[in-house]
């Protein structure tokens, strides 16, 4: 780490233009982050294209932000500045401040030329064409733009990469662009912030551990180290160390460097006391916490059934014709993916259920199935008859030649409560005291990977009830559903073979898409 001077960093100038122009007196961290953050290459460019800032909640990033913002604009020059969230309201809401500070110093105010407050339309514009603009955060939000900052707040919040596809290659085509993206810690649902903190500590080996991580080999992010490492992420976090207690009065001040400046002891200690261990974890003290809500298994269930042991199997074609393989499809609710799972028998005569491919609309299904490629022939799959999205798709199976075994009516409650009462059994209360490792995986005997899409549906995912059952509900689950109807799908087929054997490990590795 080299030191840094006004020659080879802008955060000077930053700054300096806060602290003399907006009269807004930066915090030690604050400071410290703007320096590092707009270090300089020496060709005049910044190091960092992408700043990624974790920092737990009310510490003074939203000011941090709206300061940059200003800065960028009225020092600058730079043409455009785009402001997003997941709520469009936190993203009007930080505009709106900034706007606020601008209107606020003569100096500034005179340089407005127009403040346009349409709700879904908000940008200031200065006379000389510098604009300042408020995105919505979707696979629309941003497109036809050249961002020259983009600012994303609440990362934690981003659910899937349609949202941060379009905004942030609206920087693609502009030389001093920054993508700064600040969030406190997020959860399983949390997709964008989880791989690129994965990213970020994987360069920086691991200084965390890999717990709650993505699994970056698993996703084909293997580092090739014959190729140069890419160094324009830069992580800036302030998190409790693994760890630390609830009470870790250094663990507070780890996570919260405005203590003792705008942050009191006292108003931790009180959401300390309050506050579930899971909500303080994230939000006080920035650590991810591998839960969202249970989802519709037991709390702890389903992070109990993750194997990484069964990632390492040795995956080939079963041989046993007893025992084939069976795929699950589901569609999303609103018809904008769909979902292919496999389940088998793996070494172990556990069952094993995966994600094996995904892509957006149904065009693909057929030809991926009916590919050469496949290891795995689609002489066993399994969807839903009636009543679902996917199911539009079953003549064109029956047109194709592939035999579908009907899920629906008593198959469906069916075999959710079957997949339940497998996951139920790795639940912390259903586990005997002193239970071994060994013990545990002959008792509980199905696994899956750590894939986010599938992980996020498990976790998420409501139910309703259908007659003395009940079904996942794929419009009323705040994340995509669908992935676990697939998984169960594949899963309750499987269940109708004759169980357990010493069968070889099926699993489609080739031509993977798994996000």
């Amino acid at each position: 780490m080299r030191e840094l001077t006004p020659e080879t960093s802008k955060g000077f100038a930053c700054i300096e233009f806060a602290e003399e122009i907006l009269e807004i007196e930066l915090l030690p961290w604050q400071r410290a982050l703007l320096i590092r953050a707009l270090e300089l290459n020496p060709d005049g460019t910044y190091r960092f294209k992408t700043i990624l800032l974790l920092v737990a909640r009310q510490n003074g990033k939203s000011t941090l932000m709206q300061v940059l913002a200003l800065w960028r604009m009225y020092a600058e020059g730079a043409p455009l500045v785009i402001g997003t969230a997941q709520s469009l309201d936190i993203a009007e809401e930080q505009w709106s401040g900034a706007v606020e500070i601008a209107e606020g110093i003569p100096e500034l105010a005179e340089l407005i030329e127009h403040v346009d407050r349409t709700n879904g339309k908000k940008a200031l514009r200065l006379d000389s064409g510098e604009r300042y603009k408020v995105a919505a955060a979707s696979r629309r939000g941003g497109r036809g733009l050249s961002g020259d900052l983009v600012l994303l707040d609440e990362l934690r919040e981003h659910q899937n990469w349609q949202a941060w596809g379009a905004v942030t290659k609206t920087t693609m085509a502009r030389k001093l662009a920054q993508i700064w993206a600040a969030s406190n810690a997020g959860d399983m649902a949390s997709v964008v912030l989880r791989r690129l903190r994965s990213l970020a500590h994987r360069a920086l080996g691991w200084p965390d551990g890999k717990d709650g991580m993505d699994d970056l080999d698993k996703l084909g992010d293997t580092q090739d180290q014959a190729t140069e490492v890419d160094d324009s992420l830069g992580i800036f976090e302030w998190s409790s160390a693994p760890g630390r207690g609830v009470w870790d009065r250094e663990g507070w001040a780890e996570a919260n460097p405005s203590l003792g400046y705008t942050i009191d002891l006292r108003s931790i200690a009180a959401a300390a006391s309050t506050d579930p261990e899971w909500v303080f974890r994230t939000e006080v003290m920035c650590q991810f916490v591998n839960m969202l809500g249970t989802g519709p298994f037991p709390t702890g269930s389903w992070a109990a059934t993750l194997d990484a042991k069964n990632d390492r199997v040795e995956r080939e074609v079963a041989r046993d014709p007893d025992r084939p393989a069976c795929y699950g499809i589901d569609m999303s609710h609103d018809r904008t993916m769909v979902y292919i799972a496999l389940a088998f028998w793996d070494t172990e005569g556990r069952i094993r259920g995966e994600i094996v491919a995904q892509r957006a609309g149904p065009d693909w299904v057929l030809p991926w199935l009916l590919s050469p490629a496949r290891k795995i022939a689609p002489t066993h799959v399994a969807f839903q008859r009636r009543g679902a999205p996917i199911s539009s798709m079953w003549g064109e199976f029956e047109d194709a030649g592939i035999e579908v075994t009907p899920w629906g009516e008593d198959k469906l409650a069916g075999w959710h409560g079957a997949v339940y009462d497998m996951i139920r059994k790795a639940a912390t209360d259903e586990s005997p005291k002193g239970e071994t490792e060994d013990e545990f995986r002959d008792r509980v005997r199905i696994s899956h990977g750590a894939q986010p899409v599938l992980d996020v549906a498990a976790s998420t995912a409501q139910i309703k009830p259908v007659g003395d059952g009940w079904v996942i509900d794929r419009k009323a689950s705040p994340a995509d559903a669908s992935p676990l109807l697939a998984f169960i799908a594949a899963v309750g087929l499987l269940l109708t073979n004759p169980s357990e054997s010493n069968a070889v490990s099926a699993y489609e590795s080739n031509d993977l898409m798994v996000v």
